[in-house]
């Protein structure tokens, strides 16, 4: 049940509060001392604190009064206190709403007022509630994820990564091949290198090839190796990738650049495990995990006959889409301290051009930034300037002085915590509601 503490050394305002609120459906419990109202807080769950500005102890200047609220804060920083003043007090009671006090109501109070201010701090406070649920829901399910698997030091944030590694994870102890799609600098690579770190064959070679970088007469020899002579330069035998991966895994990073007589030969390898290298009629056997990864629309490359339909479904047995940065913007500041290492500090103003930032160029875009305004900053604090980065849109910013914290909180709960379906019914952008919610302290 919903609960108030009142903190009050007259036995008649308590009881008068006790009744108001009784018939508002709250549950009332009253002190009439400081240390009492402290002893009560550390045995019961409460809600909403209201507490007078002065006690017998201390009936003129209000500085008892003001001596409880921090005390409340230092133990429960979260918690509502709305204070009770003589006008007397007023100036007191505005530096403590300043210092973090929910509100102030002057004596005697108005009853309708006060119930207002109570049950808007009880549904704000049911709301951060559920909302800090939610996030260290999150939280536990990321710290178990990184508990139970070799993420290999992957730094993240995001419900999105979290279910790309979880999945990513599931399917690595199969022999199955992967598929991973997203855009370029998301991190396909750190994500293949998961896979292999998880999967059966974790102590053989992890060895990663980019087809899109190798040259079309080489691409066969690089794959399956070649024989002396078996091209112009050829002075010796050398191994292939697929050789070199035996009894590991092979990453084919841009395989929607493989040419149509590469797909042949490597749809044939998939099925049997059985090649040949170039100018040799010596067919060899491996076993080879395969990891491939693309920036391309794979289906329709397939369907303009630009790559095998069998080989795509021979590739795409178990697909993890790697979004890009800017639709898991609860990773961008995690990477960005990452990256520093310590080197310098993100003033505030460099954390929200860092989150009102679109990152076409993703992870890699962000790294090099940080590392460039980390040795222009010389320890010292980076801000927007050092980042230089394209101005966040106008709209985005003058969206920051909307929403309350009490209709941010409010959002978030209802949307369960999900921020993109928060920020659309407050008319938001993603980046624009993570800020707030940073000001708000509502981010764990």
């Amino acid at each position: 049940m919903r609960t108030v503490l009142i903190v009050d050394d007259n036995l008649a305002v308590g009881e008068a509060l006790s009744l108001l609120l009784s018939m508002h459906d709250v549950r009332p419990l009253v002190a009439h001392a400081p240390a009492e109202a402290l002893a009560l807080l550390e045995r019961e769950r409460v809600d909403v604190v209201i507490q007078d500005m002065n006690f017998r102890a201390d009936t003129t200047s209000g500085a008892e009064g003001a001596a409880l609220f921090r005390a409340i804060r230092a133990c429960h920083a979260d918690l509502p206190v709305i204070l009770l003043t003589a006008w007397t007090h007023l100036e007191s009671a505005v530096e403590l709403v300043k210092a973090g006090a929910a509100d102030y109501l002057a004596k005697p109070w108005d009853d309708a007022k006060l119930v207002a201010t109570v049950e808007n701090l009880l549904e704000l406070s049911e709301s951060s509630r559920r909302l800090s649920a939610v996030q260290r829901e999150r939280r536990e399910r990321r710290e178990a994820l990184a508990r139970r698997y070799d993420l290999g030091g992957m730094v993240f944030a995001s419900d999105a990564m979290t279910r790309v590694l979880d999945l990513a994870c599931q399917v690595a102890r199969s022999d199955v091949p992967v598929l991973v799609t997203g855009p370029n600098g998301a991190g396909k690579e750190r994500i293949a290198a998961i896979v292999h770190a998880n999967s059966s064959v974790q102590r053989g070679p992890f060895v990663a090839v980019n087809c899109g970088a190798l040259p079309g007469e080489l691409i066969e020899a690089e794959l399956f190796g070649a024989e002396s002579g078996a091209y112009t330069g050829a002075n010796k035998a050398r191994d292939g990738r697929f050789g070199a991966a035996d009894g590991g895994t092979l990453f084919l990073d841009e395989i929607g650049n493989l040419p149509l007589p590469g797909q042949v030969k490597l749809l044939r390898v998939l099925e049997t495990g059985r090649f040949e290298r170039l100018g040799s009629n010596r067919t060899r056997q491996v076993e080879v995990r395969v990891v491939s990864a693309t920036n391309a629309d794979l289906k329709a490359m397939v369907r303009d006959g630009r790559f095998r339909e069998d080989l795509y479904y021979r590739l795409n047995v178990i697909e993890l889409a790697l979004p890009p940065l800017a639709e898991r913007s609860d990773d961008v500041l995690p990477l960005a301290e990452h990256f520093l290492a310590g080197r310098a500090v993100l003033g505030d103003a460099a954390r929200d051009a860092l989150l009102a930032h679109a990152w076409p160029g993703n992870v890699r875009e962000l790294k090099n930034v940080i590392e460039r305004a980390a040795l222009l900053a010389r320890g010292a604090a980076i801000t927007p300037e050092l980042l230089a980065l394209p101005a966040a849109p106008a709209a985005a910013s003058r969206s920051l002085d909307e929403p309350s914290r009490e209709a941010v909180a409010a959002a978030l709960a209802q949307a369960d915590g999900v921020v993109s379906r928060a920020a659309q019914a407050l008319g938001l952008s993603r980046q624009a509601l993570y800020r707030r919610m940073e000001r708000y302290g509502l981010v764990a």
